[in-house]
Protein backbone atom coordinates (compact mmCIF):
# COMPACT_ATOMS: atom_id res chain seq x y z
CA UNK A 1 0.00 0.00 0.00
CA UNK A 2 1.30 3.44 -1.31
CA UNK A 3 0.82 6.42 1.35
CA UNK A 4 0.98 9.86 -0.13
CA UNK A 5 3.03 12.05 1.78
CA UNK A 6 4.37 15.68 1.46
CA UNK A 7 8.05 17.31 2.85
CA UNK A 8 7.18 19.20 5.74
CA UNK A 9 10.70 20.40 6.27
CA UNK A 10 13.38 20.42 7.06
CA UNK A 11 15.26 20.13 10.64
CA UNK A 12 18.47 18.66 12.43
CA UNK A 13 19.27 15.74 13.93
CA UNK A 14 19.88 16.55 17.07
CA UNK A 15 22.48 13.96 18.11
CA UNK A 16 24.42 14.26 15.02
CA UNK A 17 23.34 17.52 12.76
CA UNK A 18 22.39 16.22 10.22
CA UNK A 19 20.12 17.37 8.05
CA UNK A 20 16.46 15.39 7.90
CA UNK A 21 13.87 15.68 5.55
CA UNK A 22 10.68 15.36 7.60
CA UNK A 23 7.51 13.73 5.18
CA UNK A 24 4.38 13.49 6.52
CA UNK A 25 0.81 12.03 5.75
CA UNK A 26 -2.10 14.17 4.27
CA UNK A 27 -3.43 13.65 7.61
CA UNK A 28 -0.55 14.32 9.64
CA UNK A 29 -0.71 11.14 11.66
CA UNK A 30 2.62 9.63 10.48
CA UNK A 31 5.90 11.17 9.85
CA UNK A 32 9.27 10.05 8.06
CA UNK A 33 12.58 11.42 8.51
CA UNK A 34 14.95 10.82 6.18
CA UNK A 35 18.29 11.54 7.04
CA UNK A 36 20.06 13.39 4.25
CA UNK A 37 23.32 15.11 2.97
CA UNK A 38 24.05 18.66 3.27
CA UNK A 39 24.16 19.30 -0.66
CA UNK A 40 20.83 17.22 -0.99
CA UNK A 41 19.24 19.15 1.73
CA UNK A 42 20.52 22.51 0.21
CA UNK A 43 18.72 21.47 -3.22
CA UNK A 44 15.43 20.69 -1.36
CA UNK A 45 15.16 24.11 1.03
CA UNK A 46 16.15 25.67 -2.53
CA UNK A 47 12.67 24.39 -4.33
CA UNK A 48 11.05 24.55 -0.93
CA UNK A 49 11.88 28.00 -0.42
CA UNK A 50 11.70 28.65 -4.51
CA UNK A 51 14.53 30.61 -5.02
CA UNK A 52 16.36 30.99 -8.40
CA UNK A 53 19.51 29.78 -9.02
CA UNK A 54 21.61 31.81 -11.49
CA UNK A 55 22.58 28.75 -13.51
CA UNK A 56 20.87 25.50 -13.28
CA UNK A 57 21.55 23.02 -9.94
CA UNK A 58 21.58 19.09 -10.72
CA UNK A 59 17.93 18.65 -10.32
CA UNK A 60 16.90 21.80 -12.08
CA UNK A 61 19.02 20.40 -14.64
CA UNK A 62 17.26 16.92 -14.62
CA UNK A 63 13.92 18.75 -14.65
CA UNK A 64 14.71 20.53 -18.12
CA UNK A 65 15.95 17.51 -19.59
CA UNK A 66 12.90 15.90 -18.51
CA UNK A 67 11.08 18.39 -20.09
CA UNK A 68 12.89 18.81 -23.49
CA UNK A 69 12.52 15.06 -24.02
CA UNK A 70 8.57 15.10 -23.45
CA UNK A 71 9.14 12.95 -20.52
CA UNK A 72 7.12 13.45 -16.99
CA UNK A 73 7.24 12.51 -13.95
CA UNK A 74 4.19 10.13 -12.84
CA UNK A 75 5.70 10.23 -8.91
CA UNK A 76 8.07 8.92 -6.87
CA UNK A 77 7.91 6.10 -4.29
CA UNK A 78 10.50 5.62 -1.52
CA UNK A 79 9.99 2.10 -1.43
CA UNK A 80 12.50 0.41 0.91
CA UNK A 81 14.83 0.72 3.37
CA UNK A 82 17.35 -1.78 4.05
CA UNK A 83 20.35 -1.48 6.68
CA UNK A 84 19.22 1.92 7.45
CA UNK A 85 19.28 3.19 4.14
CA UNK A 86 16.12 4.39 2.29
CA UNK A 87 15.90 3.82 -1.50
CA UNK A 88 13.37 5.01 -3.82
CA UNK A 89 11.99 4.97 -7.68
CA UNK A 90 11.17 7.81 -10.13
CA UNK A 91 8.76 6.35 -11.82
CA UNK A 92 9.15 7.83 -15.68
CA UNK A 93 6.45 8.43 -18.75
CA UNK A 94 7.34 8.18 -22.17
CA UNK A 95 5.87 8.27 -24.77
CA UNK A 96 2.84 6.25 -22.93
CA UNK A 97 5.21 3.93 -21.23
CA UNK A 98 6.18 3.85 -17.72
CA UNK A 99 9.89 4.11 -17.33
CA UNK A 100 11.08 2.86 -13.50
CA UNK A 101 14.65 4.95 -12.26
CA UNK A 102 16.03 3.86 -9.01
CA UNK A 103 17.22 6.98 -6.65
CA UNK A 104 18.22 8.34 -3.61
CA UNK A 105 15.36 9.39 -1.78
CA UNK A 106 17.07 12.56 -1.46
CA UNK A 107 17.41 13.51 -4.85
CA UNK A 108 14.06 11.50 -6.05
CA UNK A 109 12.52 14.42 -3.45
CA UNK A 110 14.13 17.06 -4.66
CA UNK A 111 13.25 16.46 -8.26
CA UNK A 112 9.38 15.77 -7.39
CA UNK A 113 9.09 19.13 -5.34
CA UNK A 114 10.44 20.97 -9.02
CA UNK A 115 7.91 18.87 -10.82
CA UNK A 116 5.41 19.05 -8.61
CA UNK A 117 5.07 15.59 -8.69
CA UNK A 118 3.23 13.33 -5.81
CA UNK A 119 5.46 11.50 -3.27
CA UNK A 120 4.61 8.16 -1.61
CA UNK A 121 6.16 5.50 0.90
CA UNK A 122 4.97 2.53 0.97
CA UNK A 123 4.04 1.11 4.50
CA UNK A 124 6.67 -1.73 4.57
CA UNK A 125 8.76 1.30 5.04
CA UNK A 126 7.00 3.24 7.50
CA UNK A 127 6.61 0.17 9.55
CA UNK A 128 10.53 -1.00 9.41
CA UNK A 129 11.38 2.64 10.33
CA UNK A 130 9.61 2.72 13.38
CA UNK A 131 11.49 -0.60 14.10
CA UNK A 132 14.70 1.04 13.94
CA UNK A 133 13.92 3.40 16.50
CA UNK A 134 12.64 0.91 18.81
CA UNK A 135 16.02 -1.27 18.46
CA UNK A 136 18.48 1.84 18.80
CA UNK A 137 19.90 2.10 22.52
CA UNK A 138 17.05 3.31 25.23
CA UNK A 139 18.99 6.43 25.96
CA UNK A 140 19.15 7.51 22.50
CA UNK A 141 15.91 6.25 21.61
CA UNK A 142 14.19 8.34 24.25
CA UNK A 143 16.16 11.78 23.43
CA UNK A 144 15.41 11.52 19.94
CA UNK A 145 11.32 10.36 20.91
CA UNK A 146 11.29 13.23 23.09
CA UNK A 147 12.85 15.55 20.47
CA UNK A 148 9.93 14.53 17.31
CA UNK A 149 7.41 14.61 20.40
CA UNK A 150 8.07 17.99 21.21
CA UNK A 151 8.88 19.21 17.31
CA UNK A 152 6.63 22.46 16.30
CA UNK A 153 6.37 24.04 13.07
CA UNK A 154 8.83 27.06 13.79
CA UNK A 155 11.52 24.83 14.36
CA UNK A 156 11.61 24.10 10.41
CA UNK A 157 13.14 27.64 10.39
CA UNK A 158 12.65 29.41 7.02
CA UNK A 159 12.10 25.59 5.29
CA UNK A 160 8.53 24.98 6.45
CA UNK A 161 5.85 24.58 4.31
Amino acid sequence: MLIKMSVRGIALDPITNMPIVILKDLEERRALPIWVGIFEANAIALELEKIATPRPMTHDLIKNILDGLGVGVRQIVINDLKDNTFYAIIELTYNGNLVTIDSRPSDAIALALRVNAPIYVTEKVITKAKSIEVSEEKEESDRWREWLDNLKPEDFGKYRM
